[in-house]
């Protein structure tokens, strides 16, 4: 899988975006990450090994302290992926209102395909 299809499928979970949330604050050990949630520490574990191998958080290791940390450059990566997209859709959507507002105004006819002119006969020849 590629890195921009990893990070989409780990930010897909809302438990693993709580975490990253929980992670742009600064890092942190897994039991204080494990806290919030409802669940075991080995599924917060789970979650933790989804984002670590999209490359969203990186773990260490400092005695028994286990720090996580956020790693911010597949998240620029899938940012700048969006913009791309919102920049095509404002675009599109500048130009509906431009379009709209010329018909609300009578100064444009709708742009919408033309019917094309029928070719007459001529002497009854095809």
């Amino acid at each position: 899988m590629d890195r921009l299809s990893s990070t989409f499928s780990a930010l897909a979970d809302p438990t693993r975006r709580a975490i990253l949330a929980r992670l742009a604050l600064g890092e942190t050990s897994v039991n204080e990450l494990a806290a919030p949630f409802e669940m075991s520490l080995p599924a917060v574990s789970k979650h933790l090994k989804v984002l670590e191998g999209a490359g969203l958080i990186t773990r260490g290791r400092n005695a028994q302290w286990r720090p996580c940390k956020l790693e911010a450059a597949p998240l620029k990566e899938a940012a700048n992926w969006i913009d791309f997209y919102r920049k095509f859709w404002e675009a599109s959507f500048d130009r509906l209102d431009a379009y709209l507002e010329r018909l609300q105004s009578g100064d444009a006819a709708p742009d919408g395909p033309k019917a094309p002119k029928k070719k007459g006969r001529k002497n009854g020849c095809k």
